[in-house]
């Protein structure tokens, strides 16, 4: 098969596979979400098996598998009936193959000049975003304690920050400067979760809070990674932010 076969084949199995999942019961739910995420790392890895080496066996499959796990469980948040959630399972199984094709350019550039590799970043970037939303929207639902929404969002965001921060130089490891700002970045999200979960305001809106502070803090660091951090790139990713804290302010629902 060649590798657009792969992705395409790939892309459709997990597509399949969230679809079957509709149809268990609540009691297999999320096993069945565990198997449907290993099975997401291992056709990942097949689709890309050529190019991949070093570092990038690791952090290829990253956005992939954070992505299936993360529209698996947001999938059951949605009403049960097949008409909203077809919509997630096509916008799914076409994610998959563009998160293919951005990973695949990811790793042929660290090797060598590509030009499609601007168009990656911005793939690469929104789906990390999208990724974000549907894993904080999970956990927000679960309704832990402030304690441990922190945890569970420095969690997750941690590998999204450290892979969003490799792929703007695709160096051959992880330097110092990764690790430093992935640590730092993941921590003041895990502030901002702690915060929200003591905010009079919806699941959705603590969540798009939350994937908006992903938003600012990575864009503004692969801004810096790329060596563009000018003035005016810095105004418009505030901008963003401040609009959604306006938001979620007008939102809130004080009692008393």
């Amino acid at each position: 098969m060649s590798k657009r076969q792969k992705f395409i084949f790939t892309s459709l199995l997990l597509g399949v596979g969230l679809l079957t999942i509709q149809f268990l019961g609540n009691e297999l739910r999320y096993p069945a979400i565990f198997i449907l995420t290993l099975f997401g790392i291992i056709l990942t890895l097949w689709s890309l098996w050529e190019a991949l080496s070093g570092i990038r066996f690791f952090l290829t499959p990253v956005l992939p598998v954070f992505f299936t796990a993360g529209v698996g469980l947001f999938y059951f948040l949605l009403p049960a009936n097949i008409f909203s959630r077809l919509p997630v399972i096509i916008l799914y199984a076409i994610s998959i193959y563009a998160l293919l094709l951005t990973e695949n350019i990811f790793s042929v550039a660290a090797i060598r000049t590509i030009q499609l590799l601007r168009a990656a970043h911005g793939v690469g970037f929104f789906l990390t975003l999208l990724t974000a939303f549907f894993l904080f929207d999970t956990i927000f639902s679960f309704r832990f304690s402030g304690w441990g929404n922190s945890f569970l969002v420095f969690l997750f965001s941690f590998p999204l920050f450290i892979h969003g921060l490799w792929s703007v130089n695709l160096e051959e490891r992880l330097t110092e400067r990764i690790w430093v700002y992935a640590m730092g970045l993941s921590f003041i999200s895990a502030e901002m979760a702690f915060v929200a979960s003591f905010m009079p305001v919806s699941i959705t809106m603590a969540s798009l809070f939350l994937t908006t502070i992903i938003y600012v803090t990575l864009g503004l660091s692969q801004a810096e990674f790329q060596e563009r951090l000018f003035r005016q790139t810095v105004y418009e990713y505030l901008m963003v932010g401040f609009i959604v804290l306006l938001v979620m302010i007008w939102t809130v629902r004080w009692e008393g």
